[in-house]
């Protein structure tokens, strides 16, 4: 009896119709790996990412030209579409249409506003196999990251270049998570430093203590912390006594605030707090350095006071301790500082060039903050770039 032999291309038949079987299990919507592989996207994307659609976006009022702490280079939604859509075979362009080269053929894919309704976010979320992109047997999928910034950018608006909502819902989520901890810019230890300075009529149940290890040399640090209800109650009358103050500070004389950050009441380093957005705007507004200068400047009723009268006679202010590339003018003197002061990126948060960018790009187009924090009181400019020399202006 004779053995019946292989040919290699009876082999080759062999392979591609196992190939072919594989693929076609795979891709198909019912089934065993159907069942078992969610592409949708189970939690809320996170809003804070920093969702733009180009890589590479120039903030609004950057210098002539721009230089660092000006450009933002983050992952982007044609990023994301060129990695894993746009190829000769694909949605390139000469391949499968819709094609996806630039940004119309992307916003047509779109409903701006509304993610859910959109072409595009339900193709990478979709569990229906027939429908999924990139295709499942392409290999990859789109990581929890990706899609959220794909997300992000349709619910913002979908726009070409990123406005205000793109920079701010990033950039407050910056600060308060940077610089907002426990041994830093917080409301619980700024308050609990004016308890132990016996400032607060409390009991021993209102506080609490943070111990803080320095990871570089394994020193502790104890920092007595106002606990809920009573620091959402002295916080918030904090916050309201110094707006009132300086709406009027004659009208409102007795609302000056008498508490403050640092020496002398509080012999460690205790900070005017950022926890969220209404405390960066109100240090935005009310730079901590006139809420807590180290000199007594007024006395009243055996009580000295540390807070300055005009709140534009400072020299410091929230995005000059951010950006080491810009050098503040006093708004009521006109006298810009001699050296920066952007400590606050490096000591509390070591923020990379990208999120400064993207905070100064919040900064200058968000509305809350008054226009003289951003050109001063005549319009000719409190900011300049260290490097050029330049003026920021309106």
């Amino acid at each position: 009896m004779k053995r019946k032999t292989f040919k290699p291309n009876n082999l080759l038949s062999l392979f591609g119709l196992l190939l072919l079987a594989f693929l076609l299990v795979q891709c198909k919507k019912e089934g065993t790996n159907a069942i078992t592989v969610s592409r949708a996207l189970v939690n809320t994307p996170d809003s804070t990412i920093f969702s733009p659609f180009y890589e590479t976006n120039i903030v609004p009022y950057a210098d002539t030209k721009p230089d660092v702490n000006d450009v933002v280079v983050s992952k982007s939604v044609q990023t994301i579409i060129n990695n894993n859509c746009v190829s000769a075979s694909c949605h390139g362009g000469t391949g499968v249409k819709p094609y996806l080269n630039d940004y119309a053929s992307v916003l047509s894919m779109v409903v701006p506003g509304n993610p859910e309704a959109s072409q595009l976010y339900q193709l990478i979320t979709t569990s229906d196999f027939q429908k999924a992109m990139p295709p499942v047997n392409y290999g990859v999928d789109l990581t929890v990251s990706e899609k959220s910034i794909i997300y992000n950018w349709i619910k913002n608006g979908a726009k070409e270049r990123p406005t205000l909502v793109d920079y701010r819902t990033a950039a407050i989520p910056l600060i308060t998570v940077g610089c907002g901890s426990a041994n830093c810019h917080n409301q619980a230890t700024a308050s609990g430093a004016w308890a132990r300075k016996g400032l607060l009529a409390i009991t021993s149940a209102d506080t609490s203590t943070y111990s803080y290890i320095n990871p570089a040399n394994g020193a502790v640090t104890l920092y007595a912390q106002l606990k809920e209800p009573k620091l959402s109650q002295v916080w918030s009358a904090y916050k309201d006594s110094v707006r009132k103050f300086y709406t009027d500070t004659l009208a409102n004389a007795s609302f000056r605030p008498y508490k403050i950050f640092s020496t002398p009441v509080s012999a460690s380093s205790t900070r005017g707090p950022l926890n969220n957005y209404d405390d960066i705007l109100l240090d935005a507004v009310y730079p901590k350095s006139v809420r807590s200068n180290s000199s007594v400047v007024y006395t009243s009723g055996g009580k000295n006071y540390y807070v300055k009268g005009d709140y534009l006679n400072a020299t410091s202010s929230l995005l000059s301790r951010i950006d080491s590339t810009i050098l503040l003018a006093n708004p009521r003197t006109k006298v810009f500082a001699s050296s920066h002061q952007g400590d606050m990126a490096y000591g509390d948060g070591g923020l990379k060039p990208s999120e400064i960018a993207i905070i100064r790009g919040w900064y200058f187009s968000d509305p809350n903050i008054p226009d003289v924090w951003k050109w001063g009181a005549d319009g000719t400019g409190i900011y300049k770039y260290r490097k050029s020399g330049n003026i920021v202006k309106k």
